[in-house]
């Protein structure tokens, strides 16, 4: 019998993620048994077969809904049928985070799969997201307002509390991963919270997106993933840019005067080396800053950054930026400086 071209593409696309990672430990997959997670258990249950590697698996219970629990089991039950080792179903607990509905029941996936990831010694965890939900992330981040690293999506690789996280399909689309999982016989779970309207990202998927491809042909859900791609590659490399101005250089071994201010100043940053700093860059520098002082990262918005900014670039004798974590920054002599 002829492979289905979406089985092959979803294998081809779990092995090239995997290519490099190291082979001790596991690959840990995140399956919540819907179409997409599913697909991507399958091909990669296949693909490390044949590479001589250890899959793992875990499903997460937030408990949002009528019989999650059982599901849960019945999706680690299938999980060790195929091979996997170790399977876990990990319940979680979603009320009490900060955020949206949406927004705590990721932080608590993301915890429970770090947890596991740690205590399997995961060299990787695999996410099922696809282009499709590539399109939907840059269209939220979009309608945000976001800057170039919320239009950049959702990158391919990242680290997660010091384990390689991994999305292997982010070049496939959903339409693929449910023809894989016909192909493989399975019939996934459909989480009525993808369709439910009063979650924003529901809305796009149904409405906003098949909008957009009436209107502007079906390459538009390419085009916002292409658009993604590019500006997570021009996003590394301004942030490279801003870690090297941020970095504390080594004095000359001649003895030689430097011939630029110093962006570090006695605990602080100095304006002029600031100042000197091409926006984008300095924009990256003063974030980074700020999370240095003790700024929650998923608390520091751009309205900090930008009144950080304003310190240098519109100085009127302003009094001391509050930012996130009870930090407070002001200009004292030519510098910025955490400030009581």
């Amino acid at each position: 019998m002829a492979l289905a071209p979406s089985v092959a593409a979803l294998r081809v696309a779990v092995r090239r993620a995997l290519a490099g990672l190291p082979a001790d430990g596991p690959v840990l997959v995140a399956c919540s048994g819907g179409p997409d997670s599913l697909a991507l258990a399958v091909a990669t249950a296949f693909v490390t077969s044949r590479l001589g590697r250890r899959a793992a698996l875990v499903t997460v219970d937030h408990g949002l809904q009528t019989g999650s629990a059982e599901r849960a089991a019945a999706v680690a039950d299938w999980a060790a049928s195929v091979g996997f080792d170790p399977v876990e179903a990990v319940p979680v607990t979603v009320a009490g985070r900060p955020g949206g509905p949406e927004a705590a029941a990721r932080q608590a996936r993301y915890q429970a799969l770090s947890d596991a990831a740690r205590r399997h010694r995961a060299s990787a965890i695999l996410l099922g997201h696809t282009r499709d939900d590539q399109a939907e992330t840059v269209l939220l981040a979009l309608a945000r307002g976001a800057g170039p690293r919320g239009l950049a999506g959702m990158p391919a690789r990242r680290d997660l509390a010091g384990v390689q996280l991994l999305r292997p399909l982010l070049d496939v689309t959903r339409a693929q991963t449910r023809d894989a999982c016909a192909a493989s016989g399975l019939t996934p779970w459909q989480d009525p919270h993808n369709t439910d309207p009063s979650y924003a990202r529901a809305r796009v998927r149904a409405d906003v997106l098949p909008a957009l491809v009436t209107a502007l042909g079906a390459g538009v859900l390419d085009n916002l993933a292409r658009t993604a791609r590019l500006l997570a590659a021009d996003t590394a490399a301004l942030d490279d840019l801003a870690a090297a101005a941020l970095a504390t250089p080594p004095p000359p071994s001649d003895g030689a005067a430097v011939d630029r201010p110093l962006l570090r100043d006695g605990g602080g940053l100095s304006v002029v080396a600031l100042a000197g700093l091409p926006g984008a860059v300095r924009s990256r520098v003063l974030h980074a800053w700020a999370r240095e002082l003790g700024a929650p990262p998923g608390a520091l918005s751009h309205r900090h950054v930008d009144a950080l900014d304003a310190l240098v670039t519109a100085w009127r004798g302003q009094g001391a930026t509050a930012l996130p974590g009870g930090v407070r920054v002001g200009r004292r002599g030519g510098r910025l400086l955490p400030v009581g």
